[in-house]
């Protein structure tokens, strides 16, 4: 491959210049920026993002982790990230964690070593004393994504007030009994479960943590029978959802009648199924371009800042399943 010194030989300009024309440097005369660029198409040239990272100055590359790359939401927030770092001249390295803690930080020494300039992340758990530890140890700035994590940068949805909100919804529509699919410190829950109980509903809502389709049928179908009341299930996720109407379809259940399903993320499956299924809508793209904007205004400007926390509405988009 050819280097810097065997392009400035070719064009008959100085190494320096060539340097500041292929770190984008603007303050070089137009005839010679573009006689070097046109040297270094002609012979491939490719900058050492590493080596610049390892020299101290900056990659123009962001390090984005996400929980689950296989559910769409993150698949197309990945995405918005993306297209808002090429906007400013950045490229992402995209890592999953798929939701285990040792991948999760496994992947932040891979971003420590890459020398990436920010990490966009979405927390396994932002609470937890481990995550804000060892984000510390990062020596780059780090904004949280769709998660609030408390006393670091993050541009979340709200989950706490969408978990009340689906839970007023249900209640509108006369369910009486209510399931969660998820974590019980999932905010969506905690919002869920917060506002049902002060409604006196707290000893019919539950939650169970899905392991696999097996074990959820059979847990699912146990609550179903173990009462008489109208009920309804939150999923924690679209995915989670649309295993939860395979099973009620297989159990002989009609939906929204005898039970009701909504889920989270508005993920586009769910909207050409039959009944199509309601959802929580998240601002994917607008959160995607202000976190990214944040992080970068970090990486340009750096020094001592107050901790952006940026809560979005979340939207409920009601459908035929509730």
């Amino acid at each position: 491959m050819i280097t810097m010194a065997e392009i400035a030989r070719l064009t008959h300009v100085s190494q320096p210049t060539v340097s500041r024309v292929l770190n984008g440097n603007t303050k070089v005369a137009p005839e010679i920026r573009e006689r070097v660029l046109a040297c270094a198409r002609e012979h491939d040239y490719q900058l050492n993002a590493l080596a610049k990272g390892l020299q101290g100055s900056r990659t123009h590359l962001l390090g984005v982790l996400v929980t689950d790359i296989a559910n769409g939401f993150f698949a197309d927030l990945a995405k918005q990230i993306e297209i808002a770092a090429r906007q400013r001249g950045y490229s992402i390295i995209l890592f999953n964690s798929d939701y285990n803690p040792q991948n999760e930080q496994e992947y932040l020494d891979v971003v420590r070593r890459y020398r990436v300039d920010g990490v966009l992340a979405v927390p396994i758990r932002e609470t937890s004393t481990e995550w804000h530890d060892y984000v510390k140890k990062l020596d780059v700035p780090v904004v949280t994504i769709t998660r609030h994590a408390a006393g670091l940068d993050s541009f979340y949805v709200d989950h706490a007030a969408a978990g009340a909100q689906v839970a007023q919804h249900l209640l509108d529509r006369g369910y009486r009994r209510f399931l969660f699919i998820g974590k019980d410190y999932d905010g969506k829950y905690v919002g869920f479960h917060r506002y049902l109980a002060e409604k006196g509903f707290a000893d019919a809502t539950t939650n169970r943590v899905l392991q696999d389709h097996d074990q959820l049928r059979r847990e699912l179908e146990a609550w179903y029978r173990g009462g008489t009341a109208r009920a309804a299930v939150f999923a924690g996720n679209d995915i989670y959802a649309l295993q939860v109407l395979d099973i009620v379809r297989k159990l002989g259940l009609s939906v929204p009648e005898q039970v009701g399903v909504i889920g989270f993320d508005d993920t586009s499956m769910g909207r050409y199924l039959n009944p199509r299924l309601s959802t929580v809508s998240q601002p994917t793209a607008d959160m995607a371009r202000q976190a990214v904007g944040w992080l970068l205004d970090l990486i340009e400007h750096p020094g001592e800042h107050t901790p952006e926390e940026h809560a979005f509405p979340a939207q409920l988009i009601l459908r035929e399943s509730t």
